[in-house]
């Protein structure tokens, strides 16, 4: 199944899944298939991304975000992402991509897709970074704005150590990409 039919599955399924809350961990599962496998029959890098991906819009579908952002003239959109791969997903096993949102700082929020296999344990970690861009302004929103225009009462946490590294990382590589 290609990622328009994981698409279309996701979004088919979002209300059985409910409103998204702040703080709270949005759940998807999947099953390897032979699409997403490379040379050593296990999920390949690249669909570990797309199925981030996935998870990241189903918790901005069940938000309220895209339609917010449609409504507006916003785009979310990625900044970066660091992944660590702990444990590999064999061909046909079955496992969740298990999504949040971790805590936000001015325009940046901070976002997390854990790989869980079916015995509980993390295959991968994915941290993200992203944010809403307003086409018209020409410029990232404010987070609070946007929470704030979802109609949720919800404050960031303070970033962990990992996070603030996360984000220093980020910063130093997207700085070097800029002068590349």
């Amino acid at each position: 199944m290609y990622v328009w039919a994981r698409m279309a599955r996701m979004l088919a399924t979002t209300r059985s899944r409910g409103p998204y809350v702040m703080g709270a961990e949005g759940r998807l599962a999947f099953r390897c298939l032979p699409t997403d496998i490379d040379f050593n029959i296990h999920l390949n890098n690249a669909r570990y991304m797309m199925l981030a991906d996935l998870g990241r819009i189903d918790l901005f579908v069940r938000a309220g975000l895209i339609r917010l952002a449609r409504k507006n003239g916003w785009a979310p959109m990625m900044g970066g992402l660091q992944a660590v791969y702990a444990r590999e997903i064999r061909l046909w096993r079955c496992f969740e991509v298990v999504s949040s949102i971790e805590t936000w700082e001015g325009s940046q929020v901070i976002g997390k897709h854990r790989f869980v296999l079916d015995n509980g344990e993390t295959a991968a970690l994915i941290l993200t970074t992203a944010g809403v861009y307003d086409r018209k302004a020409r410029s990232f929103i404010d987070i609070d704005e946007v929470v704030a225009a979802l109609g949720r009462a919800a404050a960031p946490r303070p970033p962990t150590e990992t996070e603030r590294a996360f984000i220093a990382s980020h910063r130093n590589l997207r700085e070097q990409a800029k002068r590349s």
